[in-house]
């Protein structure tokens, strides 16, 4: 699945989205640079970025970008190189206690390559 096609999904109607919620997905995008080193969630973006595409409000939320945690710390992928990233698909607003990240649309206990 493209993020853009999971996007389409969650803005046709509350229940095409909610039945993706907890469910284990795979998509595929561009592993934007991490915050900070040691970190354990990267962002996911449709189009490779050399910077992170870091958000401060939910208003202000691309509709083109998904944040991906992971249980390990991460293994760095260049921006320009497509990666799978599959995990459990969450969806809500969650604000990340040791890097203030905000996120709308994330994928949890994932793995990428």
């Amino acid at each position: 699945m493209k993020i853009r096609e999971l996007y389409g999904k969650l803005y046709e109607s509350k229940e095409s989205a909610d039945a993706l919620i907890g469910q284990r997905i795979t998509l595929e995008g561009f592993m934007a640079p991490p915050l900070k080193a040691g970190s354990q969630f990267f962002v996911l973006t449709k189009m490779p970025m050399a910077v992170c595409p870091f958000c401060e409000t939910e208003a202000d939320w691309p509709s083109d970008i998904l944040a991906v945690y992971t249980k390990r710390s991460l293994r760095v992928v260049p921006y320009d190189v497509k990666i799978e990233a599959r995990g459990v698909l969450e969806i809500g607003s969650y604000r990340d206690p040791d890097t203030g990240f905000l996120s709308v649309v994330r994928l949890m206990d994932a793995t990428y390559g």
